[in-house]
Parts: structure tokens; C-alpha cells; sequence
């Protein structure tokens, strides 16, 4: 592909919600974090090597007998979201947290080092709002 010579008609979209494809075998939950894995299909957030973080699921999708792509999952890729923490605290809010499981954050890496983004409010012990 070669730069530019004319004006290019460039499409585009805020990018808050996107839809990625779900991996084969896999049910993902409205409301809870969304990662890709290595070969870059939509599962259930975890701490596990290979994911990285896109978002939070706008909707449930079962791909439990599909194969790979075979659904989309559309998600929120950026906002400001409620979620459980393991053990958190005031003095954690705008550090960066890390990703337990689906529905799951704290501050402390528990292993893979998946950021699923900062502490902006802290709730309680238990819970925190993260900025995604």
C-alpha cells in the first residue's frame, strides 16, 4: 500500500461499542469484561496469558456450539464501570487494576497482569468504580 496522492473518503465511528467475534465454546454475560485471546476472539475477562481487556459486554452471547465467529458480542469499550474488587481501598483510586475474572478487578497483579483500567471511585472493600 502506497501514501496518499488525493483525498480519501476515511470511514468512521466514535468507537465506544464494537462487536468482536466469540470463540468457539464460549458464553459471555451481559455486563461482565470481555477480552480477546491470542487468536483475537471475544471470551470472558480472566487472568490468564495471552487476553487483553476490550470492554464490558452489552449483551449475553452464547457461542457454546458455534464455531469461532460464528456470534458477536457487541461491547463498551470505554466508560466508567461498577464492578467487585477483591480487597481494595481509598488510597488505591487512580491506580491502574487488574483484571481476577469476568465480573472481578483489584489492585494488586494477580499473576498475567491483565489492566483493566484505573480506580476512579472507591465504594467500598468490595467494590470500586474502574475507568476502562
Amino acid at each position: 500500500m502506497s501514501a496518499c496522492t488525493a483525498d480519501r473518503d476515511t470511514i468512521y465511528r466514535e468507537g465506544l461499542e464494537l462487536e468482536y467475534p466469540v470463540k468457539a465454546a464460549t458464553k459471555i454475560y451481559a455486563g461482565s469484561m470481555v477480552a480477546v485471546d491470542s487468536t483475537g476472539y471475544a471470551i470472558p475477562a480472566a487472568n490468564a496469558a495471552g487476553h487483553q481487556l476490550v470492554g464490558v459486554a452489552l449483551e449475553q452471547v452464547d457461542n457454546s456450539l458455534g464455531a469461532s465467529g460464528a456470534r458477536q458480542v457487541r461491547v463498551r469499550t470505554a466508560g466508567v464501570f461498577d464492578f467487585t474488587a477483591t480487597s481494595i481501598s481509598q488510597a488505591n483510586v487512580g491506580a491502574e487494576m487488574y483484571v481476577v475474572d469476568d465480573q472481578t478487578f483489584d489492585e494488586v497483579n494477580p499473576g498475567q497482569g491483565i489492566r483493566c483500567g484505573k480506580l476512579v471511585k472507591y465504594v467500598s472493600a468490595t467494590r470500586g468504580w474502574i475507568k476502562i
